[in-house]
């Protein structure tokens, strides 16, 4: 058995917003420097950690944390839609080895990801069924939010399993954050039609799909004018979770509640618990040292925007 990982941000505006040209070439070397190590590293196993923003897991029932045992992605945002190559088996026996070590996993056999999911896979695969991929849904959303303790405590049992495959080559990958705050409505403030979608929102009509999709990206681009009135990005706190993750300290996040986390990065700094979950499980395995860190506050993208790899 050997352990890699790869943790980024994602952003459904990849492909909609224009970033100034140094910016991007930045983003573009880091995923060729993170694509290459991953083809040396060459994966048997994926196990993702990712978040969903309302396309898969809504109010109606919202877990902190589930395992998939079949995945279909929706295709949000133009990316990949269709079915992952989900090992059945192998995914039933992650997460019972995961509630033998007293984490209560809620499991899935018909998970539905989204951009959240898809967005590493086609970057760093070019293909979401180009390997076996054990998803690992992680609630960075949806209010309440269970303890990052809790969240660590998961990537750890997780990570134990991972070491008992013999053979195996499993890259774990964390997909969300930094600092960011989208326009995501929150249950609180919502609309009545925003909180029937919140709570059961599967498959939306095409043109209800392309006006939620248009007001993000607009937001993103009055947000890059310095004209939407959402939270700023927050460099330092991006750099100071970083350094965490670079350390192996991680038990230091125990105690972050998320009001400050929201207060601090915004609503959609919770998606860090990916990052959080992904080298819990990388530590559970060994010692590590980090290859790769990238990092820039990208607003066209609304994002505090981070690329790590490790083994």
């Amino acid at each position: 058995m050997s352990v890699a990982l790869v943790c980024m941000s994602h952003s459904p505006l990849l492909e909609f917003a224009d970033p100034p040209a140094d910016v991007g070439a930045a983003v573009e070397d880091a995923f060729a420097q993170a694509r290459t190590f991953v083809e040396d590293f060459d994966p048997t196993l994926v196990v993702s950690f990712a978040p969903d923003h309302y396309n898969g897991f809504f109010y109606e029932l919202m877990p902190p944390f589930c395992v998939g045992f079949e995945a279909v992605a929706v295709g949000d945002y133009g990316s990949q839609a269709g079915t992952l190559d989900v090992p059945a088996a192998l995914a039933e026996d992650l997460a019972q080895a995961v509630i033998d070590r007293d984490v209560d996993m809620a499991i899935s056999r018909r998970m539905r990801i989204d951009h959240g999911a898809v967005q590493p896979l086609e970057i760093l695969f070019g293909d979401i069924a180009a390997r076996r991929v054990v998803p690992v849904f992680v609630n960075g959303v949806a209010a309440p939010f269970t303890p990052m303790r809790r969240i660590r405590r998961m990537g750890t049992a997780v990570g134990e399993f991972v070491a008992t495959l013999s053979g195996e080559r499993v890259l774990l990958i964390g997909s969300g954050g930094l600092s960011h705050d989208p326009p995501v409505p929150r249950w609180e403030t919502a609309t009545d039609r925003q909180r029937a979608d919140l709570l059961d929102g599967r498959d939306p009509a095409p043109d209800a799909r392309e006006a939620r999709q248009r007001r993000v990206i607009e937001t993103a681009r009055a947000f890059a004018a310095g004209e939407a009135g959402i939270r700023d990005l927050n460099p330092e706190w991006d750099a100071a979770f970083l350094d965490i993750c670079a350390s192996g300290d991680l038990e230091e996040v125990d105690g972050w509640s998320p009001a400050r986390m929201a207060e601090d990065a915004g609503n959609s700094a919770h998606e860090v618990r990916t990052w959080l979950a992904a080298f819990s499980a990388l530590r559970a395995c060994g010692g590590y040292d980090v290859v790769q860190r990238f990092y820039r506050p990208i607003p066209e993208l609304i994002a505090g925007f981070g690329l790590m790899t490790a083994r």
